[in-house]
This record gives C-alpha cells, sequence and structure tokens, in this order.
C-alpha cells in the first residue's frame, strides 16, 4: 500500500470521490494526513477535501467520507447524522448512541465539517489500523450500509471498463425491486453512449419503484484510452438515429448538387396566412377553382375572445359537385408557434383520406372548421382537396358566436394584408426534382429563394403578384438515384426548424420527425434523416409552416473514413 501511495498519480487513474462503493462485504479506506489521494478498496479516489491533524487528531471531511463508503448521512436542525454518530454542528459537539464524546472530536475548517477518525470508526463499527509506522496513513474497514430492505436495487452493467476514444458503451440495465414492485423511475448521472476524450468517467444509476421508493445510486467507472475509433461525425453517421442531431463544423463548406426539375402534378396551393393575426372577423383569403388544390392556412386569433378558422367551399355550378379531402394535416389549438407545423406536417403524412361533401348549386359548407382558439392561440391547417367542379373557396376567422353561413360569409369585410406576411394563390403545389449523387459529401438547398427560386402568384383578391418566400405549402418530391450507402441529414441554415419528411427506400416508408426533441438551430449541427439502403431514395418535404428557411438536406458516406476502423455494435438490450 505504501508503494501505491507514493505512485505518480498519472500511473494509475483516479476515481472521483463521488463515485459509491464497491458491492462488497467490507468496504476499506487507506488515507494519509494532508494527502489528496486515498483508496478504497485498493482503488485510487482523488478528496476533494484533504484528511487533516487537528489537535492531535487524524480528522476527515465527514459529507464526503459518507459518499466514498456508502453511508447515509442526514442533517437538520443543526444536528449531522451518521450511523451512530451525531454531530452538533453549532457547537461541535459529537454524541455516539446519545452519550456524548470529549470535546475536539469535530470541527469545521475551511467551511467543510471533519471529525475525528476515531469517532467515524466507532459510530461505522469498523476498524482502523495503521498502515505504515508513522501514524499518517490509516486504515478503516467497515461494513457496508445494510440500507431499506423495501427500496428497490439499481443495477447495471457496461460491455467492457475500457474503451478507446469514440467507442460505443453498451448498457445493460437489470433493476429490481425486492418485493416485486415495477421499477417506474431511472436517473442516470455521468451516462453517455460513447466518450471522445480519454479519461475516467464515473457513470452511476439510481431507481424509483411504483410505491415510491428510491435506490442507492449503482455506480461504474469507465477508462478512456488508446488509439481513436470514431470522430463525433464517423459514430453519428454509424449509430444516430433519425431525428438526432450531431456535429459536423464543415457542414457549410461542401458544394450544392444541382436537382433537375421535372414536369410532374400541377395543381394551385391556396395560401392563407395575411393578416397572420386577425383582429376582427373577416374574410382571410378567397379564390375558385376546379379539381385537385392545397389550402393551407396559418393564422392566430387577434379578436381578443374566442374564434374559430373556417374554409367554406361553394358550388359555382349548376349541377352538384363533390369535395373530396385526399389528406390533411392541422395543428389548433396551441400557443407555441414551432409546434404548429411540425404536428400538421406529421398528421398530414399520416392521413389516408377524409370525408366527401356534396354540394348542391349555390349550396355552401364548410371543407376544414378549427377547434375553438382562445384568444392568442393559432391554428395550422394543410389540406389536399379535389373537387369535381369550380367551387369558391372562402377562408374565415369568426368569432365564436357567429355561424360559417354563407350569408353571414357575405355580410364580412375582406380583411387587408398585414404587409408582412403573405396570401395568394400559387400554381405548382408540387415541385418535383431529381437528383443523381456523385462525389460526397453534398448538399441540397431548398428555400433559400436563389438556388430554389420562391413560387409566383397571385393574391385574387387584390390581383397582385405575390412571392412565397420559403415554399411554405410545397411539396418538395424528391427522388435520389445513387444513395444506396449513404446518410442523408437535414442542416437548418435560417434559424429554428422543427418539421417532419416522409421517406420511401426500397419496401421501407416511413414519415421521420425532426428533431426528434426540440428544436433544430445550428447549421453545424445537421439532423439524420435516413441512412439509405436501396439505390432510389424519394423523400417528400414540405418547409414547415412556423419554421425558417432555408434548409440544406446533406448526403454522406456511410462507410468509415480512413484512419477510424471501429466495427458496428449492434446489441442494444
Amino acid at each position: 500500500m505504501l508503494a501505491l501511495l507514493g505512485a505518480p498519480l498519472s500511473a494509475t487513474p483516479v476515481l472521483s470521490a463521488q463515485a459509491a462503493v464497491t458491492r462488497v462485504g467490507s468496504v476499506q479506506l487507506t488515507f494519509t494526513v494532508d494527502q489528496a489521494t486515498a483508496y478504497i478498496n485498493g482503488e485510487p479516489v482523488r478528496l476533494q477535501n484533504v484528511p487533516r491533524n487537528v489537535g492531535g487528531r487524524s480528522m476527515l471531511p465527514l459529507r464526503e467520507m459518507a459518499a466514498l463508503l456508502g453511508q447515509t448521512l442526514t442533517a437538520g436542525n443543526g444536528q449531522t447524522q451518521l450511523g451512530r454518530l451525531s454531530v452538533d454542528t453549532s457547537r461541535h459537539q459529537v454524541s455516539l448512541s446519545g452519550l456524548p464524546q470529549p470535546a475536539g472530536n469535530a470541527a469545521t475548517v475551511g467551511g467543510v465539517l471533519y471529525v475525528s477518525v476515531r469517532s467515524l470508526a466507532d459510530a461505522l463499527n469498523a476498524n482502523l489500523s495503521a498502515a505504515d509506522d508513522s501514524g499518517r496513513t490509516v486504515t478503516l474497514t467497515a461494513l457496508r450500509e445494510g440500507g431499506n430492505p423495501s427500496a428497490p436495487q439499481a443495477r447495471f452493467s457496461t460491455d467492457k471498463s475500457v474503451y478507446a476514444p469514440g467507442e460505443r458503451v453498451i448498457y445493460t440495465e437489470y433493476p429490481y425491486d425486492p418485493d416485486g414492485a415495477d421499477i417506474t423511475g431511472r436517473r442516470w448521472s455521468g451516462r453517455q453512449d460513447v466518450f471522445f476524450q480519454p479519461g475516467t468517467y464515473t457513470v452511476s444509476l439510481a431507481v424509483t419503484n411504483s410505491r415510491g421508493l428510491q435506490s442507492q445510486p449503482f455506480t461504474r467507472t469507465i477508462r478512456v484510452e488508446g488509439t481513436p475509433i470514431d470522430t463525433p461525425l464517423t459514430y453519428a453517421l454509424k449509430y444516430a438515429q433519425p431525428g438526432d442531431a450531431f456535429p459536423d463544423p464543415q457542414v457549410l463548406s461542401y458544394p450544392a448538387a444541382a436537382p433537375t426539375v421535372i414536369q410532374g402534378p400541377n395543381y394551385p396551393l391556396l395560401f392563407s396566412d395575411s393578416p397572420e393575426v386577425p383582429s376582427q372577423s373577416g374574410v382571410l383569403y378567397q379564390d375558385s377553382l376546379s379539381g385537385r388544390a392545397r389550402l393551407l392556412a396559418y393564422h392566430m386569433n387577434g379578436l381578443g375572445r374566442p374564434a374559430r378558422l373556417y374554409i367554406l367551399a361553394r358550388n359555382l355550378e349548376s349541377r352538384e359537385v363533390e369535395v373530396r379531402t385526399e389528406r390533411q394535416g392541422e395543428t389548433a389549438p396551441t400557443r407555441i408557434e414551432g409546434l404548429l407545423g411540425q404536428v400538421t406536417l406529421l398528421e398530414y403524412f399520416a392521413s389516408t383520406g377524409g370525408a366527401t361533401l356534396s354540394l348542391a348549386p349555390g349550396q355552401s359548407a364548410a371543407v376544414y372548421a378549427s377547434p375553438t382558439l382562445n384568444p392568442g392561440s393559432g391554428v395550422n391547417i394543410m389540406q389536399d382537396i379535389d373537387a369535381s367542379g369550380r367551387v369558391e373557396l372562402t377562408f374565415l376567422m369568426l368569432e365564436a358566436s357567429l355561424p360559417p353561413t354563407a350569408q353571414v360569409a357575405q355580410q364580412l369585410p375582406y380583411l387587408q394584408p398585414d404587409g408582412r406576411h403573405v396570401r395568394g394563390t400559387f400554381p405548382g403545389a408540387v415541385r418535383s426534382l431529381r437528383v443523381n449523387l456523385g462525389a460526397l459529401p453534398t448538399r441540397i438547398v431548398i428555400g433559400d429563394g436563389q438556388v430554389d427560386p420562391a413560387v409566383i402568384g397571385v393574391d385574387a383578391l387584390t390581383r397582385q403578384p405575390v412571392r412565397l418566400a420559403g415554399n411554405y405549402g410545397v411539396l418538395y418530391d424528391l427522388e435520389v438515384n445513387g444513395a444506396s450507402g449513404t446518410a442523408v441529414a437535414l442542416s437548418p441554415r435560417g434559424g429554428l426548424y422543427r418539421g417532419a419528411m416522409n421517406v420511401q427506400d426500397g419496401p421501407f416508408n416511413q414519415t421521420i420527425k425532426l428533431p426528434r426533441q426540440g428544436n433544430a438551430l445550428q447549421p453545424e449541427h445537421p439532423v439524420l434523416l435516413w441512412r439509405a439502403q436501396s439505390d432510389r431514395l424519394k423523400i417528400d418535404f414540405v418547409p414547415s409552416s412556423g419554421s425558417n428557411l432555408p434548409i440544406s438536406l446533406v448526403f454522406y458516406r456511410t462507410r468509415t473514413l480512413p484512419g477510424y476502423s471501429g466495427g458496428l455494435k449492434t446489441y442494444q438490450p
């Protein structure tokens, strides 16, 4: 032990003094007065507060020793208790099982409460022995605490104890409850799926059962050393899940691919976003059409009282007309603007069709009616319809007490644009793009107004031309060839982005929430969309209302980069 105490700190990994004790019968602490390195069951630990000699007694920091020895420390009403030991912190009076002890067995040094090693040993029924002739190095051996027999027990293991930088850590959890109650909560500390910097790391788990009882933390130590296996980027390309962000500081330097625009479905987009926050009931937008169309409305209730958004269809033909909803996504009501576009897109991609309305000549009916919106709450609706004849479509914001009838609509004013947002009818609700991948990484830029131009339309109420910056509501039908063995990610270039995309990859058809949690914010932290298995990858993308454009779709090779040869770890218990 003396040789260990004299060894250089760099020669042996040093654990945190906050690590819980190993679950063995006895806990053995060896320390030297005025030395920051101590040993728990032969493993070195770094003390935050060194042992001291105070008044001729060897003294130890009480709170830190409780953590090292895995003992419960309680404090309150001026008393600190550990085992049979109780300390009056104001008078520094020590008691054992209620019996006062001689003065000098407790002291405060640098704001830290210390107790004599003899008092600590008596409190825990521990043994003391000198580890050298000087008496400055002492070993204390105590039984680990019995704990609460009704409390759950936290347990986990890792597939290794020593990892290379960038190597995946596989955690296997196996907590249990002594009475068979369900484990309902887990609290990790220090857990990471990968560590990129060499060093020694402490990971702990505490669990809670269905009765609300908590376990003591269970701790393991991980050492990271040697030749790196992966960088943060190459690791993410192997293991990140769709919707996860990862760092790539070079993302803006990648060359932009040049998609080919091809002729595809050509039907209009009716877009209502101005005034975005109407202050009175009225007509937000109106136009007529026949056949297929996409309707998109994005509005907040600024009326100061409950209101609803409606889209009315009126039959302009002298015969019966059917209006069929093909797809629909809606978010309402919510005050969280970032949610409006993302939830709408997830609903839209999940939609498999809706109702069909039959309208007699001149008859009106609502093809959409929002829930009631409280003041300051918003709605986002995206709806694909198909009308068998010409219909007039009217977007209305009405206070909740007004019915959405043709008579009411005819008496309402046409609300003026707010000068900041857009409304209008735009041809080309679908933009079909084809890309043949070459050298990678590469980017496909969407919604910047230059590489990807904005659609131009007309405000049917003012007859003025309008430009739809960001192409909100336009569905990008993107087909990528040469995609096998690549990963694609979304890089936000205009700020906050929160949306969804639909991916078709061979037999797989999946809608991806982007990101999985929170918002994508920084270009240098793209969000993984998909790892392609087929050579032909199809992506349906609609710019998300309430989010910022432009974005880039970034394509990477997923094979390991030169110099990084770590294999895949696929086991996930």
